[in-house]
């Protein structure tokens, strides 16, 4: 076969001018034939350019593909008679770019694999697409890796920059940005808990000064957004309007968020801290005598931000003086022994009644409160414990396991203590 004559203008399946023949195997196994032009091989594919060099080619060259990518391999040679600067804007979908993409590789066509590579890196992905899109590029090395551009690992500081302009936004870090600051703060919320997940660099960028101040900065924000909007809540001529009951569990929302996330960051402890300091201000508000039918899904979110603050501190993962134990005991523990026989009366009188604290919210609120009870001093014990005798209410918080320990201690002390004074005495009269 001669390759140095001069090409003629011809077309694909063009038999009249045909000088090689394709043959493929279509999906039903039946050999398929495809009148072709070796100098449009030659020209366009370094497979084709090898075969048809060896002088024993013959002039049929047998193509081997599955049912899978027979189609893709049809594509393929009609994108052989193209003009390179058509063949970019004859690709229509990811799915058949991916398919021609290996095929441009394996038959070496470079101006086919170069535009296969450009179009998938700029048109966007389903995210089924992606999935497959990084699945074959791995298969295929280096040479196609551009396209997974969008989705590189980022180096540590655009990491930390994203992450510190999330954080503003979720916290409301230079007031919000209407009319659709909400749905976008949520949004940012939601992206902050995502990047606080088990990457390699999480570690690295939560440790970071300026992203720890950024983040007290914003639990700063949202713990006095809240107080506000609370405090100004009673000045409300109706305080079952909607739209001040939604501001404030919005708030209230905000806050609950930086709970669940500070843990992540190894910042529990100011949270803690934080809703210790405004805690009796919370209480002094939500126990006013307007309040007492109303609000209930406010109280209830109370408590649960309040069970994981007990929670924390209880089982030693928030380090308090004991002093500030106590105090936090003693501002929560009244309030949530009246606040539950109060919502348990309520969905006794309305099935219907939403409010409840279920049943796992009661034990890890109750079990908070033993373990923070027994890691007290002695005498704070049996202040606590005399005061929850005292009360009717000694069903729940159950306080009887805290008891029992403290009995025990009490005598095993005086036990150690007596013992202590007889060697002691011992110890003088030998001497």
């Amino acid at each position: 076969m001669d390759l140095t004559a001069v090409a003629k203008p011809c077309s694909f399946g063009d038999k009249g001018t045909s000088d090689v023949v394709l043959r493929l195997r279509n999906s039903e196994g039946r050999p398929e034939w495809f009148y072709s032009h070796s100098s449009v091989l030659v020209s366009k594919s370094g497979f084709f350019a090898d075969r048809l060099s060896n002088p024993g080619s013959g002039s049929c060259i047998e193509i081997h593909c599955s049912d899978s990518t027979y189609d893709h391999h049809v594509n393929l040679l009609r994108l052989l008679y193209l003009p390179t600067n058509s063949l970019l804007d004859s690709l229509d979908s990811v799915q058949s770019a991916l398919g021609v993409l290996p095929l441009a590789i394996a038959f070496r066509c470079d101006n086919i694999t170069n535009c296969c590579i450009q179009y998938l890196e700029a048109v966007p992905w389903e995210e089924k697409e992606e999935e497959q899109i990084v699945k074959e590029v791995l298969k295929l090395g280096p040479v196609a890796m551009p396209i997974l551009a969008r989705i590189q690992p980022v180096d540590l500081s655009a990491t930390k920059s994203v992450f510190i302009s999330a954080v503003r936004f979720a916290t409301s870090i230079g007031g919000s940005c209407p009319p659709f600051g909400d749905e976008l703060k949520t949004s940012a919320q939601e992206q902050v808990e995502f990047m606080l997940g088990g990457d390699e660099d999480t570690p690295l960028v939560t440790a970071d000064d300026e992203v720890k101040s950024v983040v007290k900065s914003g639990l700063s924000q949202v713990c006095s957004l809240f107080e506000n909007e609370l405090s100004s809540f009673l000045l409300v001529p109706d305080i079952t309007a909607e739209t001040a009951e939604t501001r404030i569990l919005q708030c209230l929302s905000d806050v609950e968020w930086m709970c669940n996330i500070l843990p992540k960051m190894d910042l529990m402890k100011d949270f803690v801290c934080s809703w210790g300091e405004m805690s009796r201000k919370i209480l002094e508000i939500v126990e006013d005598k307007k309040l007492d039918n109303a609000m209930w899904v406010l109280k209830v979110k109370l408590i649960e931000v309040t069970g994981k603050v007990l929670e924390a501190v209880g089982y030693g993962n928030v380090i308090l003086p004991a002093p500030c134990r106590v105090q936090l005991l003693k501002t929560w523990l009244p309030y949530i022994r009246k606040i539950k026989p109060l919502l348990d009366a309520k969905a006794d009188e309305d099935t219907d009644f939403p409010y409840k604290m279920d049943e796992d919210l009661c034990q890890s609120i109750e079990g908070a409160i033993v373990s923070l009870v027994l890691a007290l001093p002695s005498n704070d014990q049996a202040d606590i414990l005399s005061d929850w005798m005292k009360t009717e209410q000694l069903k729940y918080p159950d306080l009887s396991e805290a008891f029992e320990v403290w009995c025990y201690r009490t005598k095993s002390a005086k036990r150690r203590l007596r013992e202590g004074l007889d060697r002691v005495g011992n110890t003088t009269i030998s001497l």
